[in-house]
């Protein structure tokens, strides 16, 4: 599938392909002008407007029948700002263009996802994230950004303008699609830097046991479980003086292409066709990955493939309440008797100050559970979202999750704030779909 997640005769799938929409029309604007001409169209036609990145959503917060805006037109640096620390890009720039351009001009983002597809506008209006102990999502390293409005106008906004813009300024960095459609993005960026990743396996136990420690003495720190072993795979990412030492080509695809994408492939075919066999294969997944350490640039180590096509939920929890809901989803698992052939992923943030960020006023533990594509996820992911919830975890606002705007208002003490901000720029609900509907109220 292309990167646009398109299909055929005018249906928009996902990436997961679990999302499809049929949009009235498909607009691809050339620049802001006519963006705004098309969202200006939009109303007057009585069509509702979604902007859709590159399909990485595995909730329908950019499916509509209305309008639907492409922004693969809307690419590239606009203006590098080296005194200031500052990279403006258009929004529909992919991450991975993003990261090699600013490779290239020897500056780069302080933190990153690990998957790179998205374009920035999707990656940061979902509130994509990486680990770190410091250092927050992407979002949080945006200081300002141009948006388009419902009647056609375009904002400006930074931490440093009025009371108005500033208020945008919390909310629009994660701002779901609700507020405008995105069209510029300015990030915080510095010098290039070497990270030295550290990758070994380690006993769940023992990982649960020292969490703290291993959570305060590295910079970005995650972890993979793999359910029915006792096993995790374990990551540390720390700033090094050098020297630069890549993971070799030829290990590289095996460790990256054929082990964690080829094998992990196989794996899930056998574990689809004989869900019995999948406690046995993840007891050999979990031992096929062996310690390495390796140092490049942030991009190279912190991103990494993704071949194999899977379904996600994911919850942020309060960081001290980690340990506790990760021992009730083991246990859940084996009580179940649940098949669950992927590993769960485990990341941590800072508390940020962005009004629906996951991470918002809170130091932030992430709990990530996945199903390969076109098996039922459903029963696993209700029973671990159960448990995420007890603990007031917020979901993803781009992977599967069952919340809804009530359910919000409950874990996100400034939310009223996003939905009065929301009936001031968008009053009529011209950016509004069934799922923006669900989780922050008609």
């Amino acid at each position: 599938m292309s990167s646009t997640a398109s299909g055929k005769n005018g249906t928009w799938r996902n990436w997961g392909g679990n999302v499809a929409a049929r949009p009235a029309r498909e607009v691809a604007p050339a620049s802001v002008e006519e963006l705004a001409a098309a969202i200006r169209r939009a109303a007057e036609d009585g069509l509702k407007v979604k902007a859709a990145g590159s399909g990485h959503s595995f909730t329908s917060i950019a499916a509509t029948d209305g309008v639907l805006i492409r922004p693969q037109l809307l690419t590239g640096i606009r203006h590098i700002d080296r005194e200031a620390g500052t990279v403006t890009v258009e929004a529909g720039t992919p991450l991975k263009r993003l990261n090699v351009a600013l490779a290239r001009e020897g500056l780069s983002l302080a933190n990153m996802g690990d998957i790179m597809e998205q374009t920035v506008s999707g990656a940061t209006s979902t509130g994509t994230h990486g680990t770190g102990r410091d250092s927050a999502s992407i979002a949080a390293q945006i200081k300002a950004l141009e948006l388009v409005t419902a009647d056609g106008s375009v904002l400006t906004c930074s931490e440093k303008g009025t009371d108005e813009e500033r208020a945008v300024f919390a909310a629009a960095r994660i701002g779901l699609g609700a507020l405008g459609v995105v069209t510029a993005i300015t990030f915080a960026v510095e010098p290039i830097f070497l990270l030295s990743a550290r990758e070994e396996p380690m006993p769940f136990a023992r990982v649960l046991a020292e969490f703290d420690e291993l959570w305060t003495e590295n910079e970005h720190f995650e972890f993979y479980w793999f359910p029915h072993t006792g096993s995790t795979n374990t990551k540390r990412n720390n700033r090094s003086a050098g020297p630069e030492k890549p993971v070799g080509q030829l290990a590289g695809w095996f460790e990256d292409e054929l082990l964690s994408n080829g094998v992990f492939q196989v794996a899930q075919w056998v574990g689809r066709a004989v869900p019995a066999t999948i406690p046995a294969i993840a007891q050999v997944s979990s031992k096929a990955l062996s310690a390495r350490t390796y140092t490049d640039i942030p991009y190279k180590v912190f991103t990494s493939p993704r071949r194999v096509r899977f379904v996600e939920m994911e919850y942020a929890v309060p960081r001290e309440a980690v340990v506790e809901t990760l021992r009730e989803l083991k246990a859940m698992i084996e009580r179940s008797g649940l098949r669950v052939s992927f590993p769960v992923e485990v990341r941590t943030a800072p508390a940020d100050d962005i009004t629906l960020s996951t991470a918002s006023g809170r130091d932030s533990a992430y709990i990530a559970v996945h199903m390969v594509k076109g098996t039922p996820f459903q029963r696993y992911f209700t029973s671990a979202e159960r448990i995420f919830t007890a603990h007031e975890g917020r979901p993803h606002w781009g992977k599967i999750h069952t919340r809804d705007a009530e359910y919000f208002a409950g874990v996100y003490p400034r939310f009223e704030e996003f939905t009065a901000l929301r009936d001031r720029l968008d009053p009529d609900r011209l950016f509004q779909n069934d799922y923006l509907r669900r989780v922050l109220g008609a």
